[in-house]
């Protein structure tokens, strides 16, 4: 009778240990899987300590408690094994910190509250969590000052900390009312369910913080991500201002080398005629390439082309005439740049790479069909939707080129796959778009 009577506060002790995790993890690593794993996978193993709890050993529940933190840091996020034994151990030192100091606070100085009842030990447990989520919150704070790209996000953490230790003043006053008065079973059972409620006031609102916060950021990045497509179809519109008076220039240069060329002629003086015919073969007198009869996108193609001659990766386009001309040119700046953008991170440093690039007609439809396939070193993580994420550490400031790609196909009714080949250690990207 003893053990059934302690399940209520098993579950609600764990349950709210499973939120305070999740609230941790998502204020500092970086997740390895989406949501929905992460969630199925705490709420397996938090499940599993609940039943190891049943025996009601100490010692079991502790070791427990830390091996299994160990375990979800280390595979739902992108920590090594040192770092999550480290902020396991943490997790569970001040889990551990937080239910002795409150039951020494019950203890020591009101001994007469009823700790050994059921409704006692839910208010011990509820008043245990409050310590254990402000400490954890202070620790989250703590780390986040020592992150100065995060220093922007911390006054209004700062301003919710009024919140637990407000919390933990009204558990103060239950225990007063406690150990002063005794109570009908009705009324003391309500004085417990009240108690619950600081702590889990505490959870919502700070997780309503939390998606806030995560949600202005995402804003924000966007915002940036928009201005700097904005400036970049800018630059292409101008880069072919400067192509044309570029092109006019060298045709006039051609036109006059050629009339002293003819000059020259005349007089058999070879050595002119050999430096001369050099200068009209020079590479920095050529008109720039023409890989596409879209200019923009001639000219987007171009820039990236000498990119890859840099780094070193074979580039190849092939652009079927007309298959672009009903798409917008910022539309075209958005999609291509991110596209070749995030082909060229993956294929750079890889020996022979090379990026490929294809558009066509689908014949008998109203689509395009854009393939570009490059080089990949190693398998993406891909999120819920099957894109890939971001592989940079700062994964808050990246991944908003997948979302502009995503946005521009939406845009035009598309679809969008991405995919890796392992036999070819190939990354495969087919977008459609609807004319």
């Amino acid at each position: 009778m003893e053990r059934i009577a302690l399940l209520p506060f098993s579950l609600f002790s764990l349950f709210t240990e499973a939120v305070i995790l999740w609230q941790y993890t998502s204020s500092l690593f970086i997740p390895s899987y989406s949501g929905k794993i992460r969630l199925a996978f705490i709420s397996i193993s938090y499940t599993i300590l609940f039943l190891l709890s049943l025996p009601g050993q100490a010692w079991i529940n502790v070791i427990g408690f830390f091996a299994f933190n160990m375990i979800i840091l280390y595979t739902m996020f992108q920590l090594k094994m040192l770092p999550a034994f480290f902020h396991s151990a943490v997790l569970t030192a001040i889990r551990e910190i937080s239910e002795f100091t409150v039951f020494r606070i019950i203890s020591g100085f009101f001994p007469h509250f009823p700790l050994e009842t059921g409704n006692g030990l839910v208010f011990y447990a509820a008043f245990s969590k409050i310590v254990y989520f402000a400490l954890i919150y202070s620790f989250i704070y703590f780390l986040k000052t020592k992150k100065a790209q995060q220093r922007q996000y911390l006054h209004p953490e700062l301003l919710l900390m009024p919140i637990p230790v407000s919390s933990v003043s009204i558990m103060f006053t239950f225990l007063a009312i406690g150990e002063a008065s005794s109570f009908a079973p009705p009324v003391d059972f309500m004085l417990t369910i009240c108690s619950v409620f600081p702590i889990m006031t505490n959870l919502f609102v700070f997780a309503i913080n939390q998606y806030n916060q995560r949600k202005s950021r995402e804003f924000t990045e966007l915002q940036l991500s928009l201005q700097k497509e904005s400036d970049s179809a800018e630059y292409y519109e101008l880069l072919l201002s400067q192509n044309e008076n570029q092109s006019i220039l060298i045709h006039d240069i051609k036109k006059h080398l050629q009339s002293i060329k003819l000059l020259n002629e005349k007089g058999d003086q070879d050595q002119i005629n050999a430096y001369i015919r050099q200068l009209l073969e020079s590479s920095d007198l050529k008109e720039a390439s023409k890989i596409c009869d879209n200019e923009m996108l001639n000219a987007i193609l171009c820039r990236y082309q000498r990119r890859c001659d840099h780094k070193h990766i074979i580039f190849h386009a092939d652009i079927r005439s007309g298959t672009v001309r009903t798409i917008y040119q910022h539309d075209l700046t958005s999609l291509f740049c991110n596209l070749l953008d995030n082909a060229i991170d993956a294929a750079e440093n890889i020996p022979d790479s090379f990026i490929e690039l294809t558009v066509r007609k689908k014949e008998n439809s109203p689509f395009i069909v854009i393939v570009i396939i490059n080089s990949c070193q190693n398998a993406p993580i891909y999120d819920k939707d099957g894109l890939p994420l971001s592989h940079k550490s700062d994964n808050a400031r990246h991944g908003f080129g997948i979302k502009s790609i995503k946005k521009v196909v939406k845009q035009y009714h598309g679809n969008l796959q991405m995919y890796y080949d392992n036999a070819s250690g190939t990354f495969h990207t087919i977008i459609a778009l609807r004319q």
